[in-house]
C-alpha cells in the first residue's frame, strides 16, 4: 500500500483556498464598483427628497417629529 502524500494534499487545499479567496475578492470588487456607479447615477438624477424635512432620528432609531434646533 502506498503512503499518502500529505504535503501534496495540503498544497492542493491551499491552492483551492487561495483561488476561492481571490474569486471572492474579485466578486466584492465588482459588486462595489457596480454599486458605486449606480448610486452616483441615481443621486444625480433625483434630488434629495428628505432635504426639507424637520424629522430627526434618535439613537434608539425612532423618529422625532420636533424640529431640529
Amino acid at each position: 500500500m502506498a503512503k499518502p502524500n500529505y504535503n501534496f494534499e495540503k498544497r492542493q487545499r491551499d491552492i483551492a483556498k487561495q483561488k476561492k479567496q481571490e474569486e471572492k475578492r474579485l466578486k466584492k470588487l465588482a459588486r462595489k464598483a457596480d454599486g458605486s456607479e449606480s448610486d452616483a447615477d441615481s443621486a444625480d438624477a433625483e434630488p434629495d427628497e428628505d432635504a426639507g424635512d424637520d424629522v430627526t432620528t434618535t439613537d434608539s432609531g425612532t423618529n422625532d417629529t420636533t424640529p431640529a434646533t
